[in-house]
């Protein structure tokens, strides 16, 4: 039996299934993850594209998509805003 590796990115074809997908990732809280699920939607959308919004070289982007990297605030920023997102910030339930 041969499996293929799932690529979620093939699935992100939508901006409701984009949001959806940011949207459980953050309510999990583990930046490390939104950071992955970023570089996830970019692949989805196509990194020059993501590049050109974001004012970023594709190597730069590529950077702080990488596995293991820690990219500043407004560098998250810029990519959430260049694939469509935004953070929005409600009161947790008690």
């Amino acid at each position: 039996m041969v499996t293929s590796k799932f690529a979620i990115a093939e699935y992100l074809d939508s901006e409701e299934m984009i949001a959806e997908y940011l949207n459980t990732v953050l309510e999990d809280g583990e930046s490390s993850n939104l950071v992955v699920a970023i570089g996830h939607i970019a692949k989805a959308i196509g990194m020059t594209k993501i590049a050109e919004k974001t004012g970023m070289s594709r190597p730069s982007l590529y950077k702080a998509l990488s596995d293991g990297a820690k990219p500043q605030f407004e560098t998250i920023m810029k990519m959430l805003k260049a694939i469509g997102g935004q953070i929005n910030v409600k009161p947790m339930s008690a």
